[in-house]
C-alpha cells in the first residue's frame, strides 16, 4: 500500500466554509424541522402550517427587498417603519375600497424608498445613517397620522387579504411566494439584476464601466420601500386594526437576520433569494418552536442573536479567503 494511499485526509477549512454557506441554512432548516416535529406531534397539522404561513410572510416580503439593498452594499433600517406608515394611511382610504388604499399605501413606500435611495446615491451619505434617520423620522409620521393609536380596521377587502386562503395556502403566502420568484428572475434574469451585483462587487469600477449606479442604487430602495408597505397592508389585514407605535418593529433586524442566514454577503456583490426564503422559515421555525414550549422571549432573543453571529462569521471568514 501506497504512502499516499495511507495518508491522512487533511480538514479543508475553506471548503467546510464555502459549503457552509452554500447549504447550511437548507440543512438546518430540514433539521430543524424534523426536530419539530419530534417535540410536537401536531407541528405539521394543517392548522399550525397555516399559522406560521401567516406569521412569515411579511418578514418574507421584507427580506427579499433588504436582500436586493444588501447586494448592493447596502442597508435598510427603514423599513419597519414603511410598516407603520403603510398601516396608518391605510384606514384613511379604506373608505374607497382596498383598489385605492392598497395603492396609496404602496406610493408612500415607494416614496420613502426613493427618499432613502436619494441620499445613499445622490449624496452620498453612509446607507446605515440615511436609512437610520428615515426610519425615525417616518415612524414620527405614521403615529402623527395615526393620532397615536391603535385604530380598528373592519373592511372587507382588507381583512381578507390578511386572513383569507387559497387552496388552504394564506393569500399571504401566495403573494410573498410570487415575490420571491420575481425577485429571483429580476436578479438572474435581467440587465438590472446584473448591473444590482456589480454595483455591490465593486461601485467605482462599475461606475467606470458606464453602469447606471445612481439609477441602481435607487431602484433597489424603492423596491424595498413597496415590498415593506405591502407587508404593512398585510399585518393590518390579518390584526383587523393600524396600530403604527407597534407594528413593524424589529421587522429591519428580521429581515436582516433572514438574508444574512440565508448566505448573501452584507459586503455586497451577491443576491441569494433561495438562501433568503429559506433563511426566513428557519428563523420562523426557531421562533415558533421556543415560544411553543414556553421559552421566555428574551431567550429566544438571545438564540436568534448567536445564529446571527455564526452566519456574519462564515459570511466574513469566506470573503477574507
Amino acid at each position: 500500500m501506497s504512502a499516499e494511499t495511507l495518508q491522512t485526509p487533511v480538514f479543508d477549512r475553506d471548503r467546510a466554509l464555502r459549503l457552509l454557506q452554500e447549504y447550511g441554512v437548507y440543512a438546518a432548516l430540514i433539521v430543524l424541522a424534523i426536530v419539530a416535529v419530534g417535540l410536537d406531534g401536531h407541528f405539521l397539522s394543517a392548522d399550525n402550517l397555516r399559522v406560521q404561513l401567516f406569521q412569515v410572510s411579511p418578514t418574507l416580503l421584507v427580506a427579499l427587498g433588504m436582500a436586493l439593498v444588501i447586494g448592493t452594499e447596502g442597508i435598510d433600517l427603514s423599513v419597519g417603519a414603511v410598516i407603520a406608515l403603510s398601516a396608518s394611511i391605510l384606514p384613511l382610504y379604506l373608505g374607497y375600497g382596498l383598489p385605492v388604499a392598497l395603492p396609496v399605501a404602496l406610493l408612500l413606500g415607494a416614496a420613502s424608498g426613493a427618499a432613502g435611495g436619494a441620499m445613499v446615491a445622490l449624496t452620498r451619505v453612509q446607507p446605515i445613517v440615511a436609512t437610520l434617520s428615515l426610519m425615525i423620522g417616518v415612524r414620527g409620521l405614521a403615529e402623527i397620522v395615526n393620532g397615536n393609536s391603535a385604530k380598528p380596521v373592519n373592511q372587507a377587502g382588507a381583512l381578507d387579504l390578511g386572513t383569507g386562503a387559497l387552496a388552504g395556502v394564506p393569500y399571504m403566502a401566495w403573494i410573498a411566494a410570487a415575490a420571491a420568484v420575481l425577485t429571483a428572475l429580476l436578479v438572474r434574469r435581467t440587465t438590472f439584476g446584473r448591473q444590482l451585483v456589480a454595483v455591490g462587487d465593486n461601485r467605482t469600477a462599475a461606475g467606470l464601466s458606464g453602469l447606471p449606479v445612481r439609477r441602481v442604487l435607487i431602484t433597489v430602495y424603492v423596491i424595498s420601500g413597496v415590498l415593506a408597505a405591502l407587508a404593512g397592508v398585510m399585518i393590518v389585514g390579518h390584526g383587523a386594526e393600524a396600530d403604527p407605535a407597534n407594528q413593524g418593529i424589529n421587522m429591519e433586524l428580521n429581515a436582516i437576520t433572514a438574508v444574512v442566514v440565508g448566505g448573501t454577503p452584507l459586503s455586497g456583490g451577491r443576491v441569494r433569494v433561495l438562501g433568503t426564503v429559506a433563511g426566513a422559515l428557519f428563523m420562523q421555525l426557531i421562533t415558533a418552536v421556543l415560544t411553543q414550549h414556553n421559552v421566555p422571549n428574551s431567550y429566544t432573543q438571545i438564540v436568534e442573536a448567536v445564529i446571527i453571529c455564526f452566519a456574519v462569521y462564515a459570511s466574513q471568514e469566506r470573503g477574507t479567503r
